[in-house]
């Protein structure tokens, strides 16, 4: 009897250790959602840890093919900031408004580069992607791959389903990447209620890929995943 006794207090006082952890993440997380980061140095502490989309995201992309007009485009973005100067970002297409058709999904790796304070909010900051560590591309499905090996640049092995390639220096017209070309986003960062926000896409679909195309609103939240 008395071995029954200190099983259940061992387990009273498990659980109630369980419970009291539970309580201090919960609370935490409170705080850090009511956070306001402003200045550089706590925009980039606060960054730091995984962010994704909260559901697919619908935003306009220019034709690749250089028809100029414009495509809706569906995905899903991943980010994580290992660092105040480092990141990984994932972002994956889909065919469809819900995600149930994926296309592709593009890894991007790199350096941060942080800018001047930007004026479209109180704590929002001019940060730049540089992806120089590392840029794949990964087809979702068949279709996708025979999409990437129709354009496929001269001695680069053709793209596989669900196989990941990583493209990084090398030539790729569909993307307008030339050989050795270290691609860069110039964006803005933001913090709100404990999401995390980037730029806006312009709405004739041009890339971040300029200094002078830096974006002015802002875009559907991520939340954080860690």
């Amino acid at each position: 009897m008395k071995i029954y006794y200190s099983i259940l207090m061992v387990l009273a006082i498990i659980l109630n250790a369980c419970d009291m952890k539970k309580e201090k993440s919960i609370r935490e997380k409170a705080i850090q959602n009511i956070q306001q980061p402003v200045t550089l140095t706590e925009v980039q502490e606060y960054a730091i840890g995984k962010w994704t989309s909260l559901s697919v995201e619908l935003r306009p992309t220019e034709d690749r093919t250089g028809s100029g007009s414009i495509q809706p485009t569906f995905l899903k973005r991943n980010f994580n900031y290992l660092s105040k100067d480092s990141f990984i970002g994932t972002i994956t297409m889909y065919a469809d408004n819900y995600g149930e058709l994926p296309l592709l999904e593009f890894e991007f790796k790199g350096e941060l580069k942080w800018g001047n304070e930007h004026p479209i909010a109180k704590g929002a900051w001019e940060i730049d992607y540089i992806l120089n560590d590392g840029f794949a591309v990964t087809p979702l499905n068949p279709q996708a791959a025979e999409m990437l090996n129709a354009g496929l640049p001269e001695g680069m092995e053709p793209f596989e389903n669900n196989v990941k390639k990583d493209i990084l220096g090398q030539t790729f017209p569909m993307f307008h990447i030339e050989k050795d070309q270290i691609v860069s986003d110039y964006d803005l960062i933001y913090f709100k209620n404990g999401l995390l926000f980037m730029g806006a896409k312009h709405v004739d679909g041009t890339p971040f890929d300029k200094v002078e195309n830096r974006p002015h609103q802002l875009q559907i939240p991520l939340m954080r995943v860690d």
